[in-house]
């Protein structure tokens, strides 16, 4: 799958982290380590009819775009694009590992989908998160997300939070 990377550096020197963006197969062991990681993650905070996960198999189905975020060659977070016939994109599987948060990674992870997006005409980006993720909502709603009424298939739970940005 080849792609054009994101990359950013903390400052110009050798010795400054280095992170890249890349699509990447969601089968690899580190992208299955980070989305067992955000599933525990969101199990601890929401209730099993709350959790809308897509699985490894539906990462990897021709309508998504699964994205790793490298720091100096370890992977430290992860997003996908998945595209709707409708013309709308849907942000999944955002999740940065608590070690590496503070770092502008999630802002980074959402730039690379917001550009692969646009790239296929994309009109819209639209989420799902909830309302116990408080920093993923301040992340969101900095990018330019507003809060919306319920899309696809999803119900209106009171945890659920829908969001959608303009492309």
């Amino acid at each position: 799958m080849p792609d054009r990377a994101a990359t950013l550096s903390a400052a110009p020197s050798a010795a400054a982290p280095v992170l890249v963006i890349e699509r990447e197969s969601p089968r690899q062991l580190e992208a299955v380590a980070l989305v067992a990681a955000l599933d525990a993650y969101l199990k601890e905070r929401y209730a099993d009819e709350a959790c809308h996960l897509l699985d490894i198999e539906s990462l990897a189905a021709d309508d998504v775009r699964f994205f790793l975020a490298r720091r100096d060659g370890a992977a430290v977070g992860c997003a996908a694009l998945r595209v709707d016939p409708s013309g709308y994109g849907e942000v999944k599987r955002m999740f940065v590992t608590p070690q590496a948060r503070g770092g502008r990674i999630g802002k980074a992870l959402l730039d690379r989908v917001a550009e692969q997006a646009r790239a296929e005409g994309v009109s819209a980006l639209l989420l799902e998160t909830g309302v116990h993720q408080p920093e993923a909502v301040a992340l969101y709603r900095k990018a330019g997300f507003v809060t919306r009424g319920p899309y696809a298939n999803y119900p209106d739970l009171p945890e659920s939070l829908f969001m959608e940005r303009p492309l």
